[in-house]
């Protein structure tokens, strides 16, 4: 307990919640007496320590100091006084139960929140500025033949080999990509539309195919296939200046 000090905790339930794990108490029969004498060494030593303690400890040592003089002293009962009064030490762990939960819910939080970035995710895309024309210049293939084309592709190599489910900090942009892809086709001139998706996270695939449809846009390159079972192959169009 020596290592701990007041700020490492978010307040006198979470301070007392500590104490009794360390003690191995039961939380439902805790002893009065040896929590109220651990409490108050702690809060001795982080005043010996120069600490600035919250007024909301100082309180809760004086009610444990409260409710253990009123343990050592002895009780009367009067038979006709029927006003009921809780226990304190009954209301004092009904309050670290309910303080207990909320940190459990706390606790489960934290680690979804670290669950969830591990996923990535992306706001959908509209494409249909793309839909109403054909993809390359000569009319040959069509938006929704590239996304058939891709998708047979990605459940074929899902098959032969695991995708890639570790989500990295690197980003990539469809300029960066288009620059890339740009730079295959000055050296190769043609290049598979398959062999573009190297690496199959979902954004990488997403920026490719992206960066594919404004290269056609802008009428850089040309995609064609002979018919519906050959490969797709992208051209670079003659007369594009590099960039």
């Amino acid at each position: 307990m020596h290592n701990f000090i007041i700020n490492d905790f978010e307040g006198p339930l979470d301070l007392l919640l500590h104490l009794i794990k360390t003690s191995k108490m039961d939380i439902y029969d805790i002893s009065i007496e040896e929590i109220t004498k651990q409490y108050l060494e702690f809060i001795k030593r982080m005043k010996e320590m120069n600490l600035d303690i919250a007024s909301e400890y100082l309180v809760m040592a004086s009610e444990l100091i409260e409710m253990k003089s009123r343990l050592l002293l002895p009780t009367s009962k009067n038979e006709e006084d029927d006003d009921y009064e809780e226990d304190p030490k009954e209301k004092l762990i009904n309050r670290l139960l309910e303080y207990k939960k909320y940190k459990d819910m706390v606790d489960t939080f934290k680690v979804l929140e670290e669950e969830r970035k591990e996923i990535f995710t992306k706001e959908p895309i509209n494409l249909s500025e793309y839909k109403e024309n054909k993809v390359s210049n000569d009319g040959e293939i069509t938006l929704e033949d590239l996304i058939n084309a891709l998708n047979g592709f990605l459940k074929r190599k899902e098959e032969e080999k695991p995708r890639e489910t570790k989500i990295t900090k690197r980003e990539l942009s469809v300029t960066q990509r288009t620059t890339q892809i740009r730079d295959i086709l000055i050296k190769k001139k043609k290049v598979s539309f398959f062999d573009l998706f190297e690496i199959r996270t979902k954004e990488y695939v997403v920026v490719t195919f992206l960066s594919i449809l404004e290269m056609a846009k802008h009428g850089e390159i040309t995609i064609t296939q002979d018919d519906n079972f050959n490969n797709i192959v992208i051209s670079r169009e003659e007369g594009i200046k590099n960039e």
